[in-house]
């Protein structure tokens, strides 16, 4: 037995010292056709990776311009936003220029001329969405009105009894609350 083992490791190291089998043609055929799929694999990933970091090199610019372009007109805005209103209010500032050179004016003229001046002044105001806010008679709003004094009065508590100015707003925010004056609720002695 022990000569079995023996021979076996003999065998195994003969073995391992004999020149390898040269490969048959099929073999070598085979493996130059399995690398040759191997490099137009490569080759096809390496060209479709230039594909990809060319279109995100692209859109990564276009995204730079957008936002650049987006920055341009957003100074835009802030610089000539108000130039349809400025153009509208030239109108207006012509009237009153005119009116104050005329030096043969009646009173009712000029009160004339003062209302047309307004009336522009209007215009101008409605193009931009600009709106009165005149809260007579309404309940008072802390966002809208700016309450000035609280009186007792004949009205109901937190009631808008007086405006000492109107209040204005451009679209939906306010531009200046009303100033006011406001109800507050009656003392009880004073109803015995």
């Amino acid at each position: 037995m022990a000569e079995r083992k023996h021979s076996k490791t003999e065998q195994e190291k003969t073995h391992h010292h004999m020149p390898k089998p040269s490969p048959t043609l099929s073999e070598t055929v085979e493996k130059t056709e399995q690398a040759a799929d191997l490099s137009a694999f490569s080759q096809k990933a390496k060209t479709e990776t230039a594909e990809l970091r060319d279109a995100f090199l692209r859109a990564k610019a276009e995204t730079e311009n957008v936002r650049r372009r987006a920055e341009e007109d957003v100074i835009k805005a802030a610089k000539y936003g108000a130039e349809r209103f400025a153009s509208e209010l030239l109108a207006v500032k012509d009237a009153l220029e005119l009116a104050l050179s005329s030096e043969s004016v009646t009173a009712e003229q000029l009160r004339e001329g003062v209302a047309l001046t307004l009336k522009q002044l209007s215009a101008a105001f409605e193009k931009a969405r600009i709106t009165e806010i005149d809260p007579q008679g309404q309940l008072f709003d802390p966002h809208q009105h700016q309450a000035m004094q609280m009186i007792e009065a004949d009205a109901p508590a937190n009631t808008v009894v007086q405006v000492y100015q109107k209040g204005y707003l451009i679209h939906d925010r306010v531009l200046r609350p009303a100033m006011v004056v406001v109800a507050k609720a009656k003392n009880e002695i004073d109803d015995a």
